[in-house]
Order: C-alpha cells, then structure tokens, then sequence
C-alpha cells in the first residue's frame, strides 16, 4: 500500500536521491535542480511550497512539489516515481495531492517545466488538464516544454 506524507527535512537525501535518478537518466541535471535538492526546506516550504512524497512500507518511491512563484502561481516540480515502481498509479496519486493542496492554498495557475524526452509524463500531465504553452521564463536550459493548468 501506496501512503502519501509531507516532506519534513529529514527526507532531504531520499528526496535528493529519488529525483537525481531521473535528472541523471536523461542528462537534464543543472543549478538550479541541485539547489532545489540541496535546500528543499529553503527554496520551497519557506517560500509557500509544498512536497510530498510516496511511501511504501517506510521506503520512499516517489516526490511531488509544489513551488510558490507569485500570488496565486505554482509551479509543479521534482515529480519522481522510482524505476522499479513506475507504471503503478503513484505519479496520479503525487499529481492528485498537489492539485489539492494547490487549491488549498488559493492557486489559480500551475505551470511545469519538462523535457520532450519525459514522454510517460507529459501524457500524465495532460490527462490532469495541462495544456502546452510557449516556454518562456525557465530556469533550465534543457526544459522544452512548459504547460499550465488553470485552476
């Protein structure tokens, strides 16, 4: 069985971990992934964010963020499901809570930077309503593809 948690900060190296698997996989890793990482508490819950994460038996296998970009902006980041249990409906859980949470906390907008090589993802992001828009202001050099959803 599949439990959703809020991050406290000592899951700081699972989380680090768990999203350097991915970012690593596909050459994506830079900066400000790593600052993000290295400083969870700081650049995201101090500023108005949320992460969760997926547990399984006290393991941890999967991260989702919600990071405060301005008034009532979000952006969904550090979405990870590790290898061995992808394809199991954990993402859908992550997403679900953070769009609840997002709503909580008065979002209207959610954006998301990807990667077009993060297929399996995109369609995630698409079926919870995500819609492409033109990649303007992204921190990543390797992110080509930015959606929103409005809420």
């Amino acid at each position: 069985m599949i439990s959703i948690i809020e991050y406290t900060s000592s899951h700081q190296p699972e989380f680090k971990r768990l999203n350097l698997e991915w970012l690593d996989k596909y050459n994506l890793t830079e900066p400000p992934d790593l600052e993000v990482l290295n400083d969870p508490t700081g650049t995201i819950l101090d500023t108005g964010g949320a992460i969760f994460l997926a547990v399984h038996e006290n393991e941890i296998v999967g991260s989702a963020a919600l990071m405060k970009e301005h008034d009532d902006d979000y952006e969904l980041a550090k979405m990870a499901v590790t290898e061995s249990w992808q394809g199991k409906g954990i993402s859908n859980l992550l997403i679900q809570k953070c769009l609840s949470k997002a709503k909580d906390l008065g979002a209207k907008k959610i954006i998301l930077f990807s990667n077009s090589q993060l297929q399996t993802a995109l369609k995630l992001y698409t079926k919870y309503g995500f819609r492409h828009v033109d990649v303007t202001d992204s921190p990543f050099a390797t992110a080509d593809v930015k959606m929103e959803l409005n809420l």
